[in-house]
C-alpha cells in the first residue's frame, strides 16, 4: 500500500513538473524571439542630435522632436521588431517641416503590448491637433487604438499597414505604402475596406518598399526598392503633410 501511495506521489510530482518546464520552455523561446530585432543603422542614431530647427529630447515614453510647429503632433508606433530609433530621420524631418512627433518605445519592440501608450504620450503634452500613425505593425496598433479614442485623435496615418478593427466615420484615414512592398499582406489590405472611414486616402510610392519607411537596412522576403530611402520618407512626409 505504501509503495503505491508513493509511486501516486512521484507520479503527481511528474505532472506537477511538465507545465512548469513548458512554461519554462516557451519563456526561453519568447526571449530568444523578441531578441532577434531589426537594427538601427548610423543616420539613425544622428537624426537623434538637435539641430537649429528641430530639438530632440529623451522623454519617457521615449523621444520627442519638436520642430518650429506648435499646434499639431504625431504619436508614432515603431513597426514591430524594429529598434525605435530607426525612424528617427523620418520623424526628424516631419517636425522640421511642421508637425512635431512623439516616438514612444514599446515592450519587446512589439506595440501589440502596449496600443494605449498614447494616453501617457497625450497626457504629457498640450496640443490642438493630436494625431496617430505608424509603421507595419505599429500602423496597425495605431489604427486600432482610434476605434476606442477617435474624438482625442484628428487623423491617423498607416505606413505599410492596415487596421483589424473599425475605425469611426469621422477620423482622417491616410495610407501609404511602396509599390516594391513585399511584406505588406496586399489581400488582408483589401480586407481590411470593411474597418477603414469611407474618405480613407490610399497612396502608393513608386519605387518604395517596406523597409525604407525607416533606417534598419532591408528585411527578410521585402523587395528592393528603385529609390533610396531618404526620397521614399521625404515623399512620405510631404503625403503625410499635405492630407492631414
Amino acid at each position: 500500500m505504501k509503495k503505491i501511495e508513493k509511486r501516486s506521489g512521484i507520479r503527481k510530482r511528474h505532472l506537477l513538473f511538465i507545465p512548469v518546464f513548458v512554461i519554462f520552455l516557451l519563456f526561453t523561446f519568447f526571449f530568444i524571439y523578441v531578441q532577434q530585432y531589426c537594427h538601427a543603422d548610423q543616420e539613425a542614431y544622428s537624426a537623434l542630435n538637435s539641430d537649429d530647427i528641430v530639438t530632440v529630447t529623451t522623454t519617457e515614453y521615449g523621444w520627442l522632436f519638436d520642430g518650429p510647429g506648435e499646434d499639431d503632433a504625431l504619436i508614432f508606433y515603431p513597426g514591430g521588431k524594429v529598434e525605435e530609433v530607426s525612424y528617427a530621420p523620418l520623424l526628424h524631418l516631419l517636425a522640421q517641416e511642421g508637425m512635431d512627433v512623439c516616438l514612444v518605445k514599446m515592450p519587446f519592440r512589439l506595440a501589440v503590448f502596449d496600443m494605449n501608450k498614447a494616453d501617457q504620450v497625450i497626457k504629457q503634452h498640450d496640443y490642438v491637433h493630436w494625431y496617430i500613425g505608424g509603421h507595419s505593425l505599429g500602423g496597425t496598433i495605431a489604427a486600432n487604438y482610434t476605434a476606442s479614442h477617435n474624438l482625442k485623435l484628428s487623423g491617423v496615418f498607416m505606413l505599410a499597414a492596415y487596421p483589424s478593427e473599425v475605425m469611426d466615420e469621422n477620423i482622417k484615414a491616410i495610407i501609404i505604402y511602396g509599390s516594391e512592398d513585399g511584406i505588406l499582406n496586399m489581400e488582408r489590405l483589401k480586407e481590411a475596406d470593411q474597418y477603414l472611414p469611407l474618405d480613407t486616402r490610399t497612396f502608393v510610392i513608386d519605387g518604395g518598399n517596406h523597409s525604407q519607411f525607416g533606417n534598419y537596412g532591408k528585411q527578410d522576403r521585402d523587395k528592393d526598392a528603385l529609390i533610396s530611402s531618404a526620397d521614399q520618407q521625404r515623399q512620405t512626409v510631404e503625403l503625410i503633410l499635405h492630407n492631414r
